[in-house]
């Protein structure tokens, strides 16, 4: 098994405040799911996360502060996200609605635009989402950097 050292980074969001809450909320052991657009992992030329992939979580100092490895992996329309996946996200949605409110904000925002090379990018119900779920394997700090805000 690769050490960690030899693992790739396991970037939550951009660096900043939502970085920092959503690594809190994989320690915390809330977060168990996350979201990411399959578009965004065509524009970086990204291969989809495989179950037994592993990598680094890292806060927005690019420390690492656990091993994650990947459980499970759904490509699927965002109208089809399941509840459970939403809850599984950490973030204290209650409904699913909440959630896609939240993710689309994310999602039509200029950093997230910008990776996609398409300042006009907006999701709608056919948008291809990869619905991701994972476990921490392994911590390697105890604490991590304060969530601002």
């Amino acid at each position: 098994m690769a050490s960690p050292d030899d693992l790739p980074p396991y970037l939550l969001g951009f660096p900043g405040p939502l970085r920092d809450q959503l690594v809190a909320a994989v320690l915390s052991g809330a977060k168990t799911s996350t979201t990411g657009l399959l578009a965004e992992y065509e524009a970086e030329g990204e291969p989809l996360p495989a179950p037994g992939d592993r990598a680094v979580l890292v806060d927005s100092d690019e420390a690492g502060l656990a091993v994650v490895e990947v459980t499970g992996v759904e490509v699927l329309r965002l109208a089809d996200v399941p509840l459970r996946h939403a809850l599984d996200e950490g973030e204290g949605y209650a409904s699913v609605a909440e959630w896609r409110t939240a993710h689309e904000g994310f999602w039509h925002s200029e950093p997230v635009r910008a990776v996609l090379g398409d300042p006009g990018y907006t999701v709608d119900d056919d948008t291809l989402v990869v619905a991701e779920r994972f476990r921490v394997t392994e911590r390697l700090v105890r604490e991590p950097r304060p969530a601002e805000g």
